[in-house]
């Protein structure tokens, strides 16, 4: 086992990839359990399944209109995946999204199908010619636009996280050293005095992230595909 890892081969796996494959493991299994037997009528956790794929609908409907409502899925999919990464402080570990890499490779994700979907919508001139609107001056301006949209993902996204796990952490070694200086072997202060940290900054946080990641692809998807 390495440090921050595992070690396959001689390559060090990093503990932000091996989270994410056990995230989309989890949530494979889960949807694979919980559609097996879907029924005309829906009962149990069937309401549940149908009123969250309902709620992403509304969603994707009221922010980019029905013409975007074959979207939902993927919008969805972030936003699950999204979220669970961010909640996986809660379990002891360090949510992968404080990997810039990671955060990046979503915002990369969103960017080419942003830009993809513009293309397919307008064809590749009038998207080419967008660029040099409202006039071919503002060319660069358009271009920088443009690329930054996967820096400021990915950055917003990260930086919270980051920002987040780092405050808890800084509390954590607060209250320990507080313990010593009273002499209290057991962590007392850090057992409790921690605890709305994380509901604010693994569970609020968490989910205003996701929700801002996901509202954030949403509004340049619609509004690239519409220049």
């Amino acid at each position: 086992m390495a440090e921050n890892g595992l070690m396959i081969l001689g390559i060090n796996i990093p503990l932000s990839i091996l989270i994410q494959w056990g995230v989309m493991v989890f949530i494979i299994v889960l949807v694979t359990v919980l559609t097996k037997r879907l029924e005309t009528i829906p009962h149990g956790s069937q309401i549940w399944i149908e009123l969250i794929v309902e709620k992403i609908n509304d969603l994707v409907r009221a922010n980019m209109g029905e013409k975007f409502i074959g979207f939902a899925p993927y919008i969805g999919t972030i936003m699950i995946y999204i979220l669970m990464l961010n909640l996986i402080g809660l379990l002891g570990l360090r949510p992968p999204t404080t990997d810039y890499s990671v955060a990046l490779a979503l915002a990369l994700i969103s960017f080419v199908l942003i830009h993809a979907t513009a293309i397919k919508n307008n064809g590749l001139r009038h998207y080419l010619k967008g660029y040099s609107e409202p006039f071919p001056l503002l060319l660069p301006l358009n271009i920088i636009e443009r690329v930054v949209v996967p820096v400021s993902l990915s950055l917003r996204l990260f930086g919270n996280m980051l920002a987040g796990v780092i405050i808890v952490e800084l509390i954590y070694k607060g209250l320990s050293y507080l313990s010593n200086m009273v002499h209290i072997k057991l962590p007392l202060f850090a057992a409790l005095i921690p605890i709305p940290f994380h509901i604010y900054f693994d569970i609020f946080d968490g989910i205003i992230q996701m929700f801002i990641f996901s509202m954030l692809t949403m509004i340049f998807i619609k509004t690239t595909s519409e220049h």
